[in-house]
Formats: structure tokens, C-alpha cells, sequence
């Protein structure tokens, strides 16, 4: 059986949430969605093999471009388990759209799970996850999926969610100040071509999904969202970040 992580992770929380899952899967290939010049429809997997899919929830939903490239891959009957990871607020309809696509690209969803990592835009909500109990607990649901996977009983569980989906909200588009060195970075790393190297300060709003990948990797922290924006949004989704979520697990 050969392992994969299919991951979607602009900022890096779903990584580390998708990597604790599959701490103890062998010699684990890792697909990356945020990859602009791959052709997704080449890639296609073994039926006896097993993939984690994971994405972050943006604002209760998957991301499109994310899930547009998920459709395009071959699963051609392999085993996976979808992973939903949001910023303590909520992940509503993620997860179930996680599901009805990873089935049409011909994966057997047998497990799933929503994970809490920080917040990729308002740090404070969830500063810290996945932490050491989150990652225990993940690795832990990592070894049942693959006893799962092993034991030929492959059953869909049920995952939270509503049809039609949500639809995603206005977007928080960052720019660059003064300080920006121009070094293109951001613009060779953004998932959806939103920056360009001959205008590296502005993103396309057109393209742009807030994603904040540019923020995150500026080596001069030059890329930023408006804090009038900021502060308009910590008050909007302050209450139910309150509360600390707990992962759940659904096998």
C-alpha cells in the first residue's frame, strides 16, 4: 500500500494538522495543490493506495481553486480519509464538500476529520494548534485509519454539513508597503498567479482567495491586510472563537 498526502496549505497550519495524522504512515509522497504550473490531471493514484486529503475552511467552506484541483486527480478507487481544518470559528459545510469531490475524483472517503489550527488571518484565534495534545490525538486517529483501510471495511462515515454549500464571503485582499523588496517570491508562491512580478506590491482581486500565503512568506514582512478590515472581522467572529474547539474524529 502506498501513502500520500494531497494537501492544500497556503500558510502552513493544514500542514502541520496533515503531517500529524500521517506521523507513523511509511514513506509518505506528498501531492501540493497550491502548485500553480502542475498539471493535476496527470497525476493518478494506485486503487491499493491511501491518501489523506486535507484543506483549510474558509469561512465555512473549501477553497474553489482547491477543490477544483482535487477533481482533476485520478483516484481510480484508492482509500482516503478528508481533513477540514478551520481557525477555532467553524468549518460548516467543509467538510461535506471535501467529501462529494474527493468521491467524484474517485477516492473511497473511509474517515474524516476537522482539525484546529491558528487562524491564517486574526493570529489570536487558536495561537498555538495544532499543539502537543492535538498532534498526539491526530496520530493517534492516523494509525485507526490505516488499521480501517486494512481491515477491508470501507464504509463512508457520515460528516457534517448542508447542500447547497455555503457560499464563500468577500475576500480580505493583502497588499505590500514601502517595504517591500521586490523579490518575487510571493508571486512565484501564490497558489492562484493573484501577484504579479511586474506589479509585486498589488494582488488581483479577480484571482486572489485570501489565503494570506504571501503575508506569511515575506522574508521583510511587507505584505499586509488592512487592520481597519482586521479589527472589522476579530469583532465579527470574536464570540464564537471564544470557546475552544476540539478536533472531531469520524471514522
Amino acid at each position: 500500500m502506498k501513502n500520500y498526502m494531497i494537501i492544500f496549505s497556503p500558510t502552513g497550519g493544514t500542514e502541520k494538522v496533515a503531517k500529524a495524522i500521517t506521523q507513523n504512515w511509511k514513506q509518505t509522497e506528498t501531492i501540493d495543490l497550491t502548485l500553480l504550473d502542475t498539471d493535476y490531471t496527470k497525476i493518478s493514484f494506485e486503487k491499493d493506495s491511501i491518501a489523506l486529503i486535507a484543506m483549510p475552511s474558509f469561512g465555512g467552506v473549501a477553497p474553489e481553486l482547491a477543490l477544483e484541483r482535487l477533481s482533476m486527480l485520478k483516484g481510480n478507487g484508492a482509500i482516503c480519509a478528508i481533513t477540514a481544518v478551520y481557525g477555532n470559528r467553524a468549518y460548516e459545510d467543509t467538510l461535506i464538500q471535501m467529501k462529494d469531490y474527493a468521491q467524484k475524483a474517485g477516492f473511497q472517503v473511509i474517515s474524516a476529520v476537522s482539525a484546529v489550527a491558528e487562524h491564517s488571518i486574526i493570529r489570536k484565534f487558536a495561537a498555538g494548534r495544532p499543539n502537543v495534545n492535538d498532534c498526539k490525538e491526530l496520530s493517534n486517529f492516523g494509525d485507526r485509519i490505516l488499521e480501517k483501510a486494512c481491515s477491508g471495511v470501507l464504509s463512508t462515515p457520515m460528516v457534517p454539513g448542508n447542500k447547497p454549500y455555503k457560499k464563500s464571503g468577500s475576500g480580505i485582499i493583502p497588499e505590500a508597503d514601502d517595504t517591500c523588496i521586490a523579490c518575487g517570491l510571493c508571486a512565484r508562491k501564490c497558489p492562484t498567479g493573484a501577484i504579479s512580478e511586474d506589479q509585486i506590491k498589488i494582488s488581483d482581486k479577480n484571482k486572489c482567495i485570501s489565503c494570506m500565503r504571501c503575508v506569511s512568506i515575506c522574508p521583510v514582512n511587507a505584505r499586509h491586510v488592512s487592520q481597519v478590515l482586521i479589527s472589522v472581522v476579530s469583532d465579527k467572529i470574536k464570540n464564537a472563537c471564544l470557546v475552544e474547539k476540539e478536533n472531531e474524529l469520524f471514522i
